[in-house]
C-alpha cells in the first residue's frame, strides 16, 4: 500500500530534458501547486495540462490528499472541477478498516520521517495526543498511504502545494522527507521551478531558503564521522 524505500531510485526526470521532471510528474506538481492558489482560473489551467499527461487515478489521489493541507472545501471543489474537465466518474472507495489504517500509518509515517520519526511523534504529542493519532492514522495511514500514486510522488507534490501555500516549517518536513523516501535533490529543483511561476518572487527566495537548509542538514547527516 506504500512505497519502500529504494536504494537507487528511478529518476522522475525527463530524459530528454533532465532539468524538467517526467510530463506526468510536471502536470501533477502543477496540479497540487495551483491547488494553494486557491485561484480557480490558476487550477483550469493546471487541469487542462493535466488531463492529458497523468492517469486520472494519479490526479485524483493528489486532489484527494490536498483535504489534510488546504481542507475540505479546496479539495471538494479541486474535484469538482476535475468532474468536469475529465468527465470521469469518482473512483470506488477504498475498503480499510482502523487497525490496517493505523499500522500502515505508522509505517509511512516512519519512512517520510527516518531517523526523526520519534521525535516528531513525541512533539505532536506535546501538542495534544488526538493530533499524534490523528496525523498518524489519518494522514499517513488513510491518506498518504492508499494506492494509486507512489510516496516519493506524493512527497514532491505535497511540497509543490506547501511551498506556494506558505508553510515552510511543513515544507522543510516534506522535503526532508521527499529524500528520506528516494526523491533526488535534481527532482526537488526541478519541481521547484515548475512552482516558481505562480509564486511571487520573495516567496520564492524563502522557498528555496528552506531547501537549502534541508540539503545542508541532508549533508551533515551524510558525512562520515571524523
Amino acid at each position: 500500500m506504500y512505497s519502500e524505500p529504494k536504494e537507487h531510485p528511478i529518476s522522475r526526470l525527463d530524459p530528454g530534458n533532465p532539468h524538467r521532471l517526467t510530463p506526468a510528474l510536471r502536470a501533477l506538481v502543477r496540479v497540487s501547486a495551483a491547488l494553494a492558489t486557491r485561484k480557480e482560473s490558476c487550477l483550469r489551467s493546471a487541469m487542462a495540462q493535466v488531463r492529458d499527461e497523468a492517469a486520472a487515478e494519479e490526479v485524483e489521489e493528489v486532489l484527494v490528499q490536498s483535504y489534510l493541507f488546504i481542507g475540505f472545501p479546496g479539495a471538494l471543489n479541486a474535484l469538482s472541477v476535475w468532474r468536469e474537465f475529465s468527465g470521469w466518474p469518482a473512483s470506488p472507495p477504498m475498503e480499510d478498516d482502523p487497525l490496517t489504517r493505523a499500522r500502515r500509518g505508522e509505517a509511512v509515517c516512519r519512512q517520510v520521517y527516518g531517523g526523526q520519526y520519534e521525535r516528531l511523534r513525541r512533539n505532536v504529542r506535546e501538542l495534544h495526543p488526538d493530533l499524534d493519532r490523528w496525523m498518524v492514522e489519518e494522514g499517513y495511514g488513510k491518506v498518504l498511504g492508499r494506492p494509486g500514486l507512489d510516496l516519493p510522488e506524493r512527497e514532491l507534490c505535497i511540497a509543490a502545494l506547501l511551498a506556494v501555500l506558505g508553510a515552510p516549517v511543513q515544507l522543510y518536513s516534506h522535503l526532508r522527507g521527499a529524500l528520506e523516501v528516494g526523491v533526488g535533490p535534481d527532482e526537488v529543483e526541478a519541481m521547484l521551478r515548475e512552482v516558481a511561476d505562480v509564486m511571487p518572487p520573495t516567496e520564492m527566495e524563502e522557498v528555496r531558503h528552506v531547501w537549502r537548509r534541508v540539503r545542508e542538514r541532508a549533508g551533515r547527516s551524510a558525512a562520515p564521522d571524523s
